[in-house]
């Protein structure tokens, strides 16, 4: 595209129900308002392959429901809520852990996973960490694959429109402000579209793949919540980014950052530092190797940075004293991971780091997915609220899979009540240059170096551990990013130009960037995911930070920060129901 060319004229498709993302949040949520209301037509925007790109696929470890009789939703609850830091919205983590035994069950009787089972025919259920009984549902350690293989079996029955390879841009509005539609880019023509629905749902899932170590699907660049930030949308914990405790280390290789999922420490595993010390005596003395995620990372994150870590910057993970062929049988996909960069989880020490995993925050909804914004629904991570400031494992993809099917829910009754808009011209070509402005430009910056200083500025300073001298310097370098960003230039055709695409990836990345380092700014404690060496102490008030879009000045935008207290709607710290 020469510069000055103009785009193509967008197609115009009319659908009931628009279902961005196509992960468990996405399908589950399509499941449910198809089988509500068959009369509805459902489209899915994904980015890839539906249902076999994105990070429910690749979930290792299981689902956390409460089904043996001696357990109960109350203990989950309060597992997820200390877990949590009690910053959850408990709202939405009672929702969670109150839905997940009926959804496992759906998922088995229904959607046709097959889960692991006791010698008696019971599912069975394998300790994780943080959690005061032994209640993570799984298949293997390839949990993802059978859930997803599984709702994608369940598309080829109900028949939604599917459009792979698109890439929703924003949402738009009407001449007066009502949700009409979004629009987006068929990545594969070049050609662009705007999707007019009664209702929207946004399940696309998190943003950590703006850090150098990061565990997610590469098209997991926090498009969501950039999208509803854009449109007004409230978001809430930006600075919690969970980063995992035990992330392969494999060199240059893709695999740096692959997750040894939690059932490895909860099956006994050991961690020691280069020294042969187990070092987790130092920091939870009780709990060790099956504390959560946070203490645990943040652990092995000191020990590195003590001098006590590998020469590649890692530290041990050792479960081979339960013997190789006990290993291989429990944990065959991890085991054929580290054989495939030249470690033997097996049969020796694995080499690990802490792993930027999952955002904890996001858009403000409502226990039934609802939004500020009227037929926005947001499932998945692209909320907030559910997991407080860290997220228990486990309860990652029962979250995706009960709101996703909250989300269908709604979605099947309020969409006849809704009608279907005209998007506003003017919304709609603003939108649309801005996706295409890199192709129309003769010189500007290329995308992916300026990719790589995004990942190294939030590694290093809005990490593991922050403090305001690095956060400063964060906000400070993200706001030039921005500025680099909206230079950028990208030669060749926008038919299937991957520079064209990780133009797009980085603008969202940085936005969603720009609040997580502002939010952490304003934290002055230490609290779940968020770590500050200057303020190592939590504060007795428990508060979360509420953030909007401002005035743009240019391509940077003001960010307007709320702080409001939690609400103990079902529990307080001390312990007592309200």
């Amino acid at each position: 595209m020469s510069p000055g060319e103009a785009w193509p004229e967008p197609e115009t498709i009319s659908t009931d129900v628009a279902v961005v993302g196509s992960g468990g949040a996405g399908l589950m949520c399509v499941l449910h308002a198809l089988s509500a209301r068959p009369d509805l037509n459902v489209t899915i925007v994904s980015e890839g392959a539906v249902g076999r790109s994105g990070c429910t696929r690749m979930v290792q470890g299981g689902y956390n429901a409460v089904l043996n009789p001696d357990d109960s939703v109350d203990l989950h609850f309060r597992d997820t809520l200390q877990g949590g830091k009690f910053l959850n919205d408990q709202r939405l983590a009672w929702t969670l852990v109150n839905d997940a035994p009926r959804v496992i069950n759906e998922l088995e009787t229904r959607v046709g996973c097959f889960f692991d089972r006791d010698e008696d025919g019971r599912i069975h259920q394998k300790a994780f960490a943080g959690q005061a009984f032994d209640r993570t549902v799984h298949r293997g350690d390839l949990t993802g694959i059978e859930i997803m293989g599984r709702l994608r079996d369940q598309m080829f029955r109900l028949e939604p429109v599917e459009l792979e390879d698109v890439r929703a841009l924003d949402l738009v509005h009407d001449r007066v402000g009502r949700l009409a539609g979004l629009t987006a880019i068929d990545m594969r023509s070049g050609r662009p579209l705007v999707l007019r629905a009664r209702v929207i749902v946004v399940a696309t899932g998190g943003s950590a793949t703006m850090y150098r170590v990061a565990a997610p699907a590469r098209e997991k660049t926090g498009d969501g919540v950039a999208m509803c930030w854009r449109a007004g949308l409230a978001v809430r914990d930006m600075e919690m980014l969970q980063f995992h405790p035990t992330g392969l280390l494999a060199g240059d290789a893709r695999m740096t950052g692959a997750v040894l999922e939690e059932g490895l420490r909860g099956a006994g595993a050991k961690l020691f530092n280069a020294d042969g010390e187990r070092y987790m005596a130092r920091y939870d003395a009780e709990r060790m190797e099956r504390s959560t995620r946070d203490v645990v990372a943040r652990a092995g994150y000191s020990e590195i940075v003590a001098g006590r870590g590998t020469p590649d910057g890692g530290v041990l993970i050792d479960i081979s004293h339960l013997g190789a062929e006990e290993v291989e049988r429990r944990f065959p996909g991890m085991v054929q991971r580290t054989r495939q960069i030249g470690q033997d989880l097996a049969r020796a020490p694995v080499r690990v780091s802490p792993t930027a995993h999952f955002h904890m925050g996001g858009v403000l909804i409502d226990a039934d997915c609802r939004t500020a914004l009227d037929g926005l629904l947001v499932a998945g991570e692209d909320a907030g609220g559910t997991h407080g400031a860290n997220r228990l494992g486990g309860n990652g993809v029962a979250e995706s899979t009960v709101f996703g099917a909250r989300a269908g829910d709604t979605a099947a009754a309020i969409a006849p009540h809704r009608p279907l808009l005209e998007p506003e011209p003017a919304e709609v070509r603003a939108s649309l240059e801005r996706a295409y402005a890199p192709l129309g430009r003769d010189a500007g910056p290329w995308p992916f170096p300026l990719t790589t200083r995004l990942k190294e500025l939030m590694w290093q300073c809005v990490g593991v551990v922050r403090d305001a001298e690095g956060l400063a310097e964060a906000s400070k370098e993200l706001d030039v990013l921005a500025e680099d960003v909206d230079r950028i230039a990208v030669p060749g055709p926008p038919e299937v130009n991957f520079g064209w695409q990780e133009a797009m990836d980085l603008a969202n990345q940085v936005t969603v960037a720009r609040t997580i380092a502002h939010a952490a700014a304003w934290r002055t404690e230490t609290r779940g995911a968020h770590a500050r060496s200057d303020y190592p102490d939590s504060d007795s008030r428990l508060r979360y930070v509420v953030q909007r879009r401002g005035a743009a000045d240019g391509p940077v935008s003001a960010i307007e920060t709320e702080v409001r207290d939690v609400e103990f709607s079902y529990r307080a710290p001390d312990g007592d129901s309200t």
